[in-house]
């Protein structure tokens, strides 16, 4: 047997591969291809949207598993989702704050750009 000589490189066994083309990422939901069409064209302005309706966002919890256990036994026999549930359920809590204590004011603009800068380290 003689031995096979790959001189040529890789490019010479796979064939020259053109570059892939780099897609540019746009802000808005894309609709696609298949399927009935969608009429949901919002602009996302965080990556905790994408993906979801208008007026949505992501959000991430920290459960208790008995508690989520619960809540997803609920959602099953419920045949509904654990996200309907966890969403009537904050519904229902907010409703009966507001009835209690009134109107929950929404927290100053100072609030949001304090949060989102970290300090300065001396």
């Amino acid at each position: 047997m003689s031995k096979k000589s790959f001189t040529g490189g890789l490019g010479s066994l796979l064939g020259d591969q053109p570059e892939p083309i780099q897609k540019e990422t746009v802000n808005t939901v894309q609709t696609p291809t298949r399927g009935r069409p969608t009429t949901n064209f919002k602009e996302i302005k965080s990556q905790s949207q994408k993906g979801t309706k208008e007026g949505e966002t992501r959000a991430t919890i920290i459960i208790n598993e008995e508690m989520l256990d619960k809540i997803k036994a609920l959602a099953y026999w419920d045949r509904t989702t654990i996200k309907e549930i966890i969403t009537t359920a904050i519904e229902e809590s907010l409703a009966k704050y507001e009835k209690e204590n009134g109107v929950i004011k929404p927290f100053p603009d100072t609030y949001i750009r304090n949060v989102k800068k970290p300090k300065p380290r001396d």
